[in-house]
């Protein structure tokens, strides 16, 4: 188990986490079933291509909520993420067969230290290209 990190020891623009996550038509079949989010955007290629996507498309809050883990692994307790926002930009395509790889880079925005907080940015990009804009999660350290 990593040591919590200490807000005193954080600058602008350090780099508190990075991670992959891997993507497959099985787990948007499973977050269908556990969210309830039944759009066939998510399921049915020829539905998604018809509406004028490039394919089956992951969940945008399958995403979100993937991407912030890094944050809250480095925080060590969940938790301690006591907001998150961001903005959809582009969609996630899921092959039908392999994975979709979703780059997570977290980045130190700002700290507060009378409120005892830290912004992590979180840079999220999908083959080169940013899926998720303005993504912060603030911290309570």
């Amino acid at each position: 188990m990593s040591e919590r990190p200490v807000l005193t020891e954080l600058t602008v623009g350090d780099v508190v986490g990075t991670r992959t996550i891997e993507l497959t038509r099985a787990d948007l079949v499973r977050y269908a079933g556990a969210s309830g989010d039944l759009n066939p955007i998510h399921w049915d290629e020829s539905f998604a291509t018809e509406v004028g996507l490039p394919g089956v498309i992951a969940h945008g809050m399958l995403t979100m909520g993937s991407v912030v883990g890094v944050v809250a692994d480095w925080a060590g307790d969940p938790g301690a993420v006591i907001s998150y926002q961001t903005r959809f930009t582009k969609p996630v395509p899921v092959p039908a067969r392999g994975t979709a790889a979703v780059e997570v880079t977290a980045t130190v925005g700002a700290t507060d230290a009378d409120a005892g907080t830290a912004r992590i940015d979180l840079t999220v990009t999908h083959d080169g290209v940013k899926v998720l804009g303005r993504a912060q999660a603030v911290v309570r350290l």
